[in-house]
């Protein structure tokens, strides 16, 4: 195709988001490549580097507004190729040539930016021959096509100053000569009154200054007001905006000014008046009044010292300035100023005023006086204080968060309060600004709306909540209930503190409504013990426990027991370790033989220590009656109700809780507790549903991670502990779900700072009913040994690393080539497959005959000596380091658990370990039934000669609830994602009663995802732990160059064989 000789057909249109778009088309109706459309049409563009900055689309090419002018503008493309323009394109293109003529001749200059968007607006000004060009072709063309070519050339000038050196410069320049002008341009938009400005100088556009009457000032912005839709905008003052911001020089000494000025008495107006401002001196003002302002009105106080002739001054400044002010005035429905100053104004309007005209008026360059006050007053925050108090004669003992409370209503702006009846009053006489004892309130008529449909809201439910009064006194005023904004249903949406606002929607206003509580002394004396365990009366030890117990547990036991006097659920949330179970069980006997009516208590526990809590039940509390509901013989319906009548404490399962919901559901519990309460963490199981949904008087979790992975996992809990406290799970994954996610990769420092300043809230509300010590705590005086952690690397074997590469190579096929949940599947089975490829090969199903054949023999125990075991394990070195470090230990006499995620692993584990170190190793993981697990953990326990050495667990069945306290060495055969899971693992061995160092080793195989892990782990913050913790969902979402990165084995850690 010749396109020199037949050309390419153009079109170059404006886009919805600001970038023109350039498409060419050869002759035989062939969309032309972008490479070849950028040559062609930027060939001689320098700016452009030739077309290689210039951003290509799905279709054709991406302009920015001077890229589109320059090439409209017919100045750089290759002039041996014709282009032939399409009928939309023209217009442009004539445009655009006008504008290339005003940009270098200069005929522009600054405007308010009423879009806020920018610090100026750059405005054409055009003379002689091309303004005459720009008004024909303006005639030919409509309104908004008119009003686009503003826009665009403004945007060039932006662009020319933000990529030009020589145009940047000049502009910096201009900044630095006139600061005014450099505040219109802060990216906060909210500058401190007056900063980098003489006093009294007026700003306009999107960094108007609305200036009190001695010259301190406000930044507004275009949305600091509620503007009207039908208002009119004032008439632009150009001469003193550009003067205020630099453009122009003004040596007038004074300059015109509206001033408001507040009434002396409660039955006069308040008056708007125009006076004269020295800019010397801005608290010296002059009046001027009268019809037309007659130059007899222009003679200034003699005190001022002012020549006669700026008489003539005066005037000139003066009349178009009121003429422009009376002209918004009459738009505004009072036609009177044109008549004469001053205007008189109703309360209503004066409000008006000081919200809307006054900042609309100072963006388009008048000066405008407010009294001394409103700074302060605009900012004041109108407060909603209630005052709780509990019923006469109640004791408070069994609430539900769902107990009403009365309480009186106080409202307060600063130091002026008023009680219900008096703020009712001032709501029914619609005041907006009122004098209180010589000082002036401003009461923002949406933010007073939204206190009383709040006021509304407590008196149709007939007063407060203690849910809501929590939240409350615990979120420190900041956490609300916005019934009206989210819904009936909606009970816990929250509620930032914020100054009052003039505008907004409902539900904005209400979040930014601050409301307080004040409790009476018996609630106060509630929420002291919920703030500060140590605070509440240590009890004593009760006479049935056998045993010690310390002193910072019997603290712990009467936490439990002051919760229970009010019915409130409480977390014992205590390091691994430090005896959650004598707590619980000190707490029971305690009940028992106080409340010797109580019925009978259920414990909810995993499988796995069900036979532990038997046993330290039968330990530490031998008069206890205990029913273990368990096994396939379990009793039902009458039977089970009928055991439960004649225990004092009953044993179930979280499988049971749902299985069984019926039984359970038969009897009135005196209290629940679930222990390792993480495993109700997702709220949407039916274990968890079942759990949560157990009635007692009193309710007890156990866990030493409340969150292991996300926020949510905390209102899965609260809703056991205290339902309904949290409020909704909807409501609260929209407030803290996405707060957590905010925090773990945010998107600017600001949405850093709202996530962190969220999640300190949800920590205020939940820490009242959470009781957590560690191990390291001085006033726990343990004494424990320490604990050592290192990390073991090794490198995969030449059979692992063709396996390895193979999965991901198989795995990214399957990412590019599938969708939804066949994609996510593959990707989680070759995590899967991955993580067991740095185990062993044996261990990935489908691998060689070869390795087939060897799984079965290490499955079956059958290694005919130690050197056909010693062959296996060289297949990977992690296998063979993990027994060189256990053969060390064993050597120095300690004991070691070794923990893995995988059952298979478990498996070789214990065929081939009893070959290399010459000693047998038990295996527990979930399918062991519970009488086995009993026997294998006292056999590990126990001191005697023969006693087993080294205990290989699953790190599901075997990571909690259980004391391993005769290993003093822990192995992490593979990683988990989430750290804590690891360390509640390790708190297996490290926990009370430990006697020796403990030394954790963690084998990571070098250049695969395990090191990946590593590095993520070792990278997260606290907060960031919590919210990515344990799951492997969010892999499946990475795209194929992410997944890449991330699974690609790293070569040169691996073996070449």
């Amino acid at each position: 195709m010749n396109l020199l000789a037949e050309g390419v057909a153009v079109s170059c249109v404006p886009t919805d988001g600001g970038k023109w778009r350039l498409v060419g088309e050869t002759p035989d109706g062939k969309r032309l490549d972008r490479f070849r459309l950028k040559t062609a049409a930027f060939g001689w563009h320098a700016r452009s580097f030739y077309g290689a900055a210039v951003e290509e689309g799905d279709a054709g090419l991406l302009l920015t507004p001077l890229q589109a002018l320059d090439f409209l503008a017919g100045s750089y493309s290759l002039a041996h190729i014709a282009f032939r323009f399409d009928e939309k394109t023209e217009p442009f293109r004539a445009a655009a040539r006008l504008m290339a003529e005003v940009l270098a001749a200069g005929m522009f200059m600054p405007m308010p930016d009423a879009s806020g968007r920018r610090p100026v607006r750059w405005a054409m000004r055009p003379t002689g021959t091309v303004a005459e060009a720009f008004e024909r072709l303006a005639v030919s063309r409509p309104a908004q096509e008119v009003r686009l070519w503003d826009e665009w050339f403004s945007e060039a000038v932006w662009e020319l100053i933000e990529t030009d050196a020589r145009v940047g410069g000049a502009w910096r320049r201009l900044c630095e000569e006139a600061p005014l002008l450099a505040r219109l341009g802060e990216p906060d938009g909210k500058t401190a009154a007056g900063a980098g400005s003489p006093p009294g100088s007026p700003v306009a556009a999107d960094g108007a200054d609305v200036r009190t009457a001695d010259g301190a000032g406000e930044r507004a912005s275009a949305s600091d007001g509620a503007e009207a839709a039908d208002a009119a905008s004032p008439r632009f003052y150009e001469d003193e905006w550009l003067a205020a911001i630099g453009w122009r020089k003004d040596e007038a000494p004074f300059r015109p000014a509206l001033q408001l000025v507040e009434p002396e008495a409660p039955d006069d107006g308040w008056t708007l008046r125009i006076v004269l401002q020295d800019k010397s001196d801005p608290s010296r003002v002059a009046a001027l009044e009268g019809a037309g302002l007659s130059p007899g009105r222009f003679d200034p106080p003699p005190e001022w010292g002012w020549p006669p002739d700026w008489r003539r001054l005066a005037k000139a400044k003066a009349e178009p300035f009121a003429r422009g002010c009376a002209e918004y005035l009459a738009a505004r429905g009072r036609t009177d100023a044109a008549e004469g100053w001053p205007v008189v104004l109703d309360e209503a309007e004066a409000w008006a005023f000081l919200t809307e005209d006054s900042l609309k008026l100072a963006q388009y360059g008048y000066t405008v006086l407010l009294p001394l006050w409103w700074e302060e007053a605009r900012k004041a925050q109108l407060r909603l204080r209630a005052q709780v108090r509990s019923a006469p004669g109640s004791g408070l003992r069994y609430f539900t968060m769902d107990r009403v409370l009365a309480f009186d209503w106080k409202l307060a702006v600063g130091d002026v309060e008023w009680s219900e009846a008096e703020f009712l009053r001032l709501v029914e006489e619609n005041r907006r600004l009122i004098r209180h004892g010589g000082r002036w309130v401003a009461l923002d008529p949406a933010t007073v709306s939204a206190i009383v449909q709040q006021m509304r809201r407590f008196a149709k439910q007939r007063g407060m909540t203690l849910r809501e009064a929590f939240a409350l006194y615990f979120g420190g005023g900041e956490e609300i209930a916005v019934a009206a904004a989210g819904g009936a249903g909606d009970s816990t949406a929250p509620v930032d503190t914020a100054a009052s606002a003039v505008v907004g929607s409902e539900a904005d206003l209400l979040r930014k409504l601050r409301l307080e509580i004040e409790l009476d002394d018996m609630l106060a004396g509630m929420v002291a013990g919920l703030e500060a365990a140590q605070s509440v009366p240590r009890v004593g030890k009760p006479a049935g426990f056998c045993g010690e117990l310390r002193d910072y547990q019997l603290d712990g036991v009467s936490w439990l027991l002051f919760l229970r006097r009010f019915g409130l659920g409480g977390c014992l949330a205590d390091d691994m370790g430090l005896g959650k179970t004598v707590q619980w069980i000190a707490y029971l006997l305690h009940v028992r033989e106080n409340e010797p009516d109580a019925g009978p208590s259920l414990l909810v526990c995993p499988t796995s220590v069900v036979g532990n809590w038997q046993k330290e039940l039968e330990r530490f509390a031998p008069t206890l009656r205990v029913h273990v509901h368990h096994g396939p013989r379990r009793p039902k319906g009458e039977t089970f109700a009928a055991a439960a009548a004649n225990a004092d404490v009953v044993l179930t399962t979280y499988a049971l809780v749902h299985l069984d919901r019926d039984e359970l559901a038969s009897v009135d519990w005196d209290s629940v507790c679930l222990d390792e309460a993480q495993n109700i963490k997702n709220a949407y199981t039916k274990q968890s549903e079942a759990a949560r949904s157990l009635q007692a008087r009193h309710r007890v979790a156990l866990t030493g991670t409340p969150m292991e992975n996300r926020p949510a996992e905390l209102w899965a809990l609260f809703d056991f502990l205290n339902p309904g406290y949290l409020g909704s799970l909807r409501e609260f994954e929209r407030t803290f779900g996405r707060a957590a996610q905010s925090a773990a990769e945010p998107a600017s420092s600001e949405e850093a700072e709202a996530a962190r300043e969220a999640l300190e809230r949800l920590q205020k509300l939940v820490r009242p009913f959470l009781l957590r010590r560690t191990k390291k705590d001085p006033a726990i005086r343990l004494s424990l040994p320490d604990k050592f952690e290192t990390k073991t690397y090794v490198a995969l074997t030449a059979e692992q690393a063709v396996l390895y590469e193979a999965i991901v190579r198989d795995m990214l096929e399957a990412a590019e080539q599938a969708t939804g949940m066949a994609r996510r599947g593959a990707i989680l089975a070759a995590l899967t497959r991955l993580k067991q490829v740095c185990n062993h090969p044996a261990t990935v199903r489908g691998w060689e005959a070869q390795a087939a054949e060897a799984t079965e023999t290490a499955r079956a125990g059958a290694f005919r000596d130690r050197a056909e075991a010693e062959a296996f394990a060289e297949r990977s070195n992690k296998l063979v380091r993990l027994a060189e470090l256990v053969r060390e230990a064993r050597a120095e006499g300690d004991k070691c658990l070794i923990f893995t995620q995988y059952v298979d692993m478990g498996r070789l584990l214990q065929a081939v370990l009893p070959h290399l170190i010459g000693e047998e190793v038990p295996f527990l993981h979930g399918g062991v039934p519970k009488a086995e697990r009993d026997r294998l953990v006292a056999a590990f326990q126990s001191s005697e000669r023969g006693s087993p050495g080294v205990f290989v667990l699953s790190l599901r069945a075997g990571g909690t609830g259980l004391n391993l306290t005769a290993a003093s060495q822990v192995f992490h055969y593979d990683r988990w994602w989430n750290p804590a899971v690891e360390e509640q693992a390790s708190d297996r061995a490290y926990r009370i009663g430990q006697t020796k160092d403990v030394q954790v080793h963690r084998l990571i195989a070098l250049g695969t995802i395990e090191e990946r892990i590593d590095e993520m782990m070792e990278r997260k913050t606290d907060l960031v732990r919590s919210v990515v913790g344990g799951g492997e969902q969010w892999v499946t979402e990475l795209s194929v160059a992410e997944l890449r990165e991330l699974f690609a084995l790293r070569r040169r850690w691996a073996d070449e064989g």
